[in-house]
């Protein structure tokens, strides 16, 4: 009997959850842009860039020069540099007049290659929904042969109130935590160190929103992104940072806004290897069995654990892990 592929027969008439790198980058210039890039080749394995970067056509923006800013984001998703494909763009909200300028020229130049498009403050669902129909319209005008995922920011009470909704939207790939606008929503009821550590963890507002998010994303089979940590040198603040809102509250991918704070992140996000051996030595007896029960070290697997231990090793890839010779043939 032929062997399956775990994908093939773990999820079979279902959608997989998606596996992304572990950090997003955002980068708000064309020099920090092209920085990032070049770091991203570098830094990249045969499984891939470890990290995503993402345009910032919204903070990166000078007011009155938002066209400008967003015909270069979109040269630089198109540029050479741009060797993996994993590069997604940040528009304006849509509060803000340029918000559908910044969808028609990002769909319009750089479609073909965008990664993903990051919606930042919704009010609610029907902001997410208006901004994605409008993304689609632009993709059909524009012929674009795949519809772009979409990342929505939560970071307004209406938008943490309907958040179970935005992650059930069609299209919606990851829902994201932005820390500092959801602390200054709050009026000065929160204080201003619940945006740094170790007040982000445990403030009872923000770690019920990080639990409503990190829920809401997973219950939905997308991906949950913690806000950025404001230190910027110390690598082992930063790694705890990210240890925190993986271990702790479940996010499976992480902002940066500094190249240093790439490397640390995804150290901290990675599994540890004894428990990608272990997923190995599972998944490998499970394929020897043609995909049915089996028991492990005296305890019992089947297809529910098999899913687990499957996504396991393709995060521990999305960051860059050296597998196990039997798991890597999986992926090639």
């Amino acid at each position: 009997m032929p062997e399956l592929h775990p994908d093939a027969i773990l999820f079979a008439g279902e959608k997989p959850f998606p596996i992304l790198p572990a950090v997003d980058h955002y980068a708000g210039s064309e020099k920090t842009i092209l920085k990032a890039l070049a770091l991203q080749r570098e830094l990249a394995t045969a499984a891939g860039p470890v990290f995503d970067i993402t345009c910032d056509c919204e903070d990166g923006a000078r007011a009155g020069a938002e066209r400008e800013h967003a015909e270069m984001a979109a040269a630089c998703v198109m540029s050479a540099e741009n060797a993996h494909g994993r590069v997604g763009a940040r528009i304006h909200d849509i509060a803000h007049p340029h918000w559908r300028d910044d969808l028609e020229i990002l769909v319009r130049q750089a479609g073909a290659r965008l990664a993903f498009i990051t919606l930042p403050k919704p009010r609610g669902v029907a902001d997410v929904a208006a901004q994605i129909a409008a993304l689609r319209e632009l993709e059909r005008t524009h012929r674009i042969p795949r519809p772009l995922p979409v990342h929505v920011l939560i970071e307004t009470h209406g938008a943490l109130r309907e958040v179970w909704q935005i992650a059930a939207l069609e299209g919606v790939e990851s829902i994201d935590f932005g820390l500092m606008d959801f602390v200054s929503g709050h009026h000065g009821a929160i204080p201003g160190d619940a945006m740094r550590s170790p007040g982000q963890f445990e403030h009872p507002l923000i770690v019920r929103a990080k639990c409503e998010i990190s829920a809401a994303a997973l219950a939905n089979g997308i991906v949950p992104a913690h806000n950025v940590t404001t230190e910027l040198r110390d690598a082992a603040l930063i790694r705890d940072d990210a240890a925190q809102a993986r271990w702790r509250f479940g996010f499976l991918r992480m902002w940066s806004i500094h190249p240093n704070q790439i490397i640390p992140i995804v150290e901290a996000m990675r599994p540890d290897f004894s428990a990608v051996a272990a997923a190995t030595e599972i998944l490998a007896a499970a394929q020897d069995a043609h995909w049915g029960p089996i028991q492990h070290e005296g305890r019992l697997h089947d297809r529910a654990s098999y899913r687990y231990y499957w996504e396991l090793l393709q995060q521990a890839r999305s960051t860059g892990m050296t597998l196990p010779e039997e798991a890597a043939r999986w992926f090639f």
